[in-house]
C-alpha cells in the first residue's frame, strides 16, 4: 500500500469543477476539495499527474473568513462539498463561475448572472442512491450501515444523516437498513439502495443485489416498509454501476406522479426525472415566455416531456433517446389528451425534426449539444433556440459556435443544487437576419 503524500499550500480561486486551486511549490497546479479562496491549507494527495495533482484538504491552517461548520462533517464532500461556505457566497461563486465559462469562449454576457434560488440549501432533493459500509464487530458479526462513496478515494464512509434529504427518504433508507440488519444481510451482498420521492414526501426504493434468489426480506416486512412501494432488484456483480439484470420482487406501486407547472407527470423510479421541482418551475416560466402562443416547437434531450408538454404548446414534437423515458412520456401524452409527438431517438438522429419555422428548445446533458445539432441548426436557422443547460462551460462552446448566426436575448442562472457545484444556465439566443 502506498504511503500518502501530503502538502501545503494557499488556495487561490474556485475553478469551474468545484475545486479550489493553488500551487505548489515544485509549481504543479494543486485541484482541492474542502477549501476556499485565499486559505492556508494542508491537503491529501489523491491523484498526481506531471502537470498538475488534486487533493482533499486534511487541514485548515489559516481559514477564509466565508467558511462556515458543515452539516454533514464526515460525508459532505461526497454529497455536496459547498457546505463548507455561507449560501451567499455559493451563490456568488455560481454566478461568477457562469461568466467566466463564457468569457473562456469569448463571450462577454451583456448583463451580470443573476443565479435565481428558492432559498431552500437544504432537505430539497428528491432523489438518493445509498451505497453499504459492513463493519466487523467483537463478536464476529457485521454491523450493516448506509454509506457514500469517500470523495478521492476507494473508501466508504458511514452515514445516518444526509442534510440535503427529507425526512421521509431519510425514514425510509434506515428502515431498509435496519430490517436487512435484522436478517443479518452482509454488505458484500448488496450494491446500492435507491429511494426516490414525490413533493408530497410519499417515497419508493429499489434495493440492489448481487444474488439471486434473494430471500431475505420477507414479503410482509418489505410490505410494511413506509413507502408507496418497492424493488429487490438482481444487478449483475461484474457491473460495478447499479443496473436492472431482473426485477426479483416487486412491492405495491414504484411509479412516482408529480405536477409541473400543474401538469401531471408519471416517472418510474429508476427513470430521470428533475431533483428540484421548485427551482425548476421557475426555469420553466422564465421559458415559457419566449414560446410565441401557436409556435410550432420541437424538443431535443426531452425526457418524459416535463418541457414540451408543459410549455412547448399543443403539438410540441418531443425527441428523446431513453426508451424508459419515452415509455412514461407516452403515458404522460395520453393522460393529458396532448397531441404530441412522442419520437425516440438520439437528437442528432433525428435532425429532419429541426426545421426554420419551428422554434427549438434543448435540454442536452453535460457535454452539450451534438456537433450534427449545431450544424443543423446553423443550416436550417430557426428564429429562436431556448437551450436550458447543466454545464454553463459547455454551453458557452456551443454558443460561440452558433454566435455569428445567433444573438443572446436573454440568459439566467438556477441553483438547482444548493451545496454542490452543479449550476444550470438558459440562454435564448435569436436569429439575426
Amino acid at each position: 500500500m502506498k504511503t500518502p503524500r501530503f502538502e501545503t499550500l494557499t488556495l487561490d480561486a474556485i475553478v469551474g469543477g468545484g475545486q479550489a486551486i493553488g500551487t505548489l511549490s515544485d509549481g504543479r497546479k494543486a485541484f482541492v476539495w474542502g477549501g476556499l479562496t485565499g486559505e492556508k491549507v494542508a491537503i491529501r494527495l489523491t491523484k498526481t499527474k506531471q502537470h498538475f495533482v488534486e487533493g482533499v484538504v486534511t487541514e485548515i491552517l489559516e481559514p477564509s473568513p466565508r467558511r462556515i461548520a458543515p452539516k454533514d462533517p464526515e460525508s459532505y464532500l461526497s454529497t455536496s462539498p459547498w457546505q463548507i461556505m455561507h449560501f451567499a457566497t455559493e451563490q456568488q461563486y455560481k454566478a461568477s463561475l457562469i461568466e467566466q465559462a463564457f468569457e473562456l469562449h469569448g463571450i462577454t454576457l451583456q448583463q451580470p448572472v443573476n443565479v435565481y434560488t428558492d432559498g431552500k440549501d437544504f432537505r430539497y432533493r428528491n432523489k438518493v442512491e445509498f451505497s453499504w459500509y459492513g463493519q466487523t464487530r467483537d463478536d464476529g458479526s457485521e454491523q450493516l450501515d448506509l454509506a457514500f462513496f469517500r470523495r478521492g478515494s476507494k473508501g466508504k464512509v458511514a452515514v445516518t444523516d444526509c442534510a440535503l434529504l427529507p425526512d421521509s427518504m431519510l425514514r425510509l433508507a434506515r428502515a431498509v437498513r435496519d430490517a436487512l440488519q435484522r436478517e443479518n444481510v452482509r454488505a458484500g451482498d448488496l450494491k446500492t439502495l435507491l429511494i426516490r420521492c414525490d413533493q408530497q414526501g410519499q417515497c419508493v426504493w429499489q434495493l440492489y443485489v448481487k444474488n439471486k434468489p434473494f430471500t431475505a426480506l420477507a414479503d410482509n416486512i418489505a410490505q410494511a416498509l413506509p413507502a408507496l412501494g418497492g424493488e429487490i432488484i438482481y444487478s449483475d456483480p461484474k457491473s460495478p454501476a447499479s443496473r436492472i439484470t431482473t426485477r426479483l420482487h416487486t412491492y405495491g406501486s414504484t411509479v412516482l406522479t408529480d405536477t409541473v407547472l400543474g401538469v401531471p407527470f408519471r416517472y418510474a423510479t429508476e427513470g430521470f426525472f428533475q431533483i428540484n421541482l421548485p427551482v425548476y418551475e421557475q426555469a420553466l416560466n422564465n421559458m415559457r415566455e419566449w414560446v410565441p402562443a401557436g409556435a410550432k416547437v420541437v424538443d431535443l434531450y426531452s425526457g418524459v416531456g416535463s418541457i414540451g408538454l408543459t410549455i412547448g404548446g399543443d403539438t410540441p414534437e418531443l425527441i428523446e433517446i431513453s426508451e424508459d423515458a419515452v415509455r412514461e412520456m407516452k403515458r404522460n401524452i395520453a393522460a393529458l389528451g396532448s397531441h404530441a409527438a412522442a419520437i425516440l431517438a438520439p437528437s442528432e438522429k433525428a435532425l429532419d425534426y429541426i426545421t426554420s419555422d419551428k422554434l427549438v428548445i434543448v435540454d442536452p446533458p453535460r457535454a452539450g449539444l451534438h456537433k450534427d445539432v449545431i450544424d443543423r441548426l446553423l443550416e436550417q436557422l430557426p428564429k429562436r433556440i431556448i437551450y436550458l443547460s447543466c454545464n454553463p462551460v459547455t454551453q458557452a462552446r456551443d454558443v460561440a459556435l452558433l454566435q455569428h448566426a445567433y444573438a443572446i436575448a436573454h440568459h439566467q442562472g438556477y441553483n438547482f443544487f444548493p451545496r454542490t457545484p452543479h449550476t444550470e444556465h438558459l440562454v435564448v439566443l435569436e436569429h439575426e437576419q
